[in-house]
């Protein structure tokens, strides 16, 4: 068993944004509409005494507890620091993180001071340039929220809070550049960027793109435009005179190709120790699945009922942490499967076929392609480069 060492949760179950991409509110589950709001403090409680158990049973010292939505931070300033207090109390070590869209950082100033106390390091979502950002991250009245975005982000990298600013994370959009996007982003002097593929699958694909199943590794000759939009990102990212920021998904790709290990859902094969826990109590795997199909995310457990344990020996997780083997026929085929390690697994889903139709390739299988062998090039290129300095030594 692969016990788990991320807590994702899901504090507030509804959002004050309504961006037109979201996988949580406009995708095929609908599981959030009978959810409660917010998760109230005696379901704080028995997840961390779960989580406690399930620390001390596999002698984990420190885990990780993500606080995420809808938007986290619409718990307000008193609940958070309750609910913060009660996870801290309750067994290992924890570090803290919270994704947010940041605007409750300006409504409410006293969250900040929240955060502070309990060192919760602040990831903010922001795509890029003012007018990417406004074409899909709006406001209930239809209005972009940019303006109040970049403002929350500058209040977090001002000197005064600056300690709590983990970084930016950007959906990729093929109508945004690529190198516009990556220095509209770097204006905040974020000390970390995650790039995000759009959660798509085969059934719901990716803007821009269609694809047909059944699919063979790529050849090269096929379209790969979100892998073209990465790889205009990578070489300006890569080929910067010094280091501007962290990418996420490069230095992660960059490592597996080094022969290291990732710890990442979204490549390589590293086994998920990820599990989610919703506003109620439900222990659910990864949200992204939540854009396969109503339900996907889903294991019949509960924090009342059901330690962490029992979550990790799910069908659903076990199918996640058999490395290569738990990849379809096509993947396990492919040269680049302990890189991209078939991609993130809800871009897999398809109706049919085997593990309950994520044992397809991803359908971004094109373009992971596209961007690990030109990755692979560039620190091909740079190695050789290395060898010849050593040998003129």
């Amino acid at each position: 068993m692969v016990p788990f060492r991320q807590f994702l949760l899901k504090i507030h179950s509804r959002c004050n944004l309504a961006c037109d991409y979201c996988y949580m509110y406009e995708a095929a589950d609908r599981s959030w509409r009978d959810r409660p709001r917010r998760m109230e403090l005696p379901t704080v409680r028995r997840t961390a005494r779960r989580i406690a158990e399930h620390a001390a049973g596999h002698g984990l010292d420190e885990v990780a507890v993500v606080l995420h939505g809808g938007e986290p931070l619409l718990v307000g300033a008193a609940h958070l620091d309750a609910l913060l207090g009660e996870l801290a109390s309750a067994g290992p070590r924890i570090r803290f993180s919270l994704q947010t869209n940041g605007l409750r950082l300006l409504d409410e100033p006293a969250l900040l001071d929240v955060l502070h106390r309990h060192r919760v390091a602040v990831g903010v979502s922001l795509d890029g340039t003012r007018a990417d950002h406004d074409r899909h991250r709006l406001l209930p009245s239809g209005a972009g929220s940019w303006a109040r975005t970049a403002e929350a982000v500058r209040l977090l990298g001002s000197a005064e809070h600056r300690e709590l600013f983990a970084g930016l994370l950007c959906v990729v959009g093929l109508a945004a550049d690529p190198v516009a996007t990556y220095e509209a982003l770097l204006e905040f002097a974020p000390p970390r960027l995650d790039l995000l593929l759009p959660h798509a699958t085969w059934e719901a694909q990716p803007a821009g793109v269609r694809r047909a199943l059944p699919c063979s590794p790529p050849s090269g000759a096929e379209p790969a435009p979100y892998g073209e939009w990465l790889v205009a990102a990578f070489d300006r990212w890569y080929d910067a005179p010094r280091r501007e920021t962290g990418v996420r998904l490069f230095e992660e790709l960059a490592v597996l190709l080094l022969g290291g290990r990732a710890a990442s859902e979204a490549v390589g094969l590293a086994p998920v120790d990820l599990v989610v826990v919703e506003a109620d109590g439900t222990i659910e795997q990864a949200d992204s699945l939540k854009v396969a199909f109503d339900g996907a995310a889903g294991t019949g457990l509960d924090v009342w009922r059901n330690g962490f344990d029992e979550a990790a020996a799910h069908p659903a997780f076990r199918a996640r942490q058999r490395g290569l083997g738990g990849l379809g026929p096509v993947c396990a085929a492919c040269p680049l499967a302990r890189v991209c390690g078939g991609g993130l697994y809800a871009h897999r889903y398809a109706t049919g076929g085997g593990s309950g139709g994520f044992a397809h390739p991803s359908v971004y299988c094109a373009d992971l392609d596209r961007l690990i062998r030109h990755i692979a090039g560039k620190l091909r290129a740079d190695m050789a480069g290395l060898a010849g300095v050593g040998r003129g030594g």
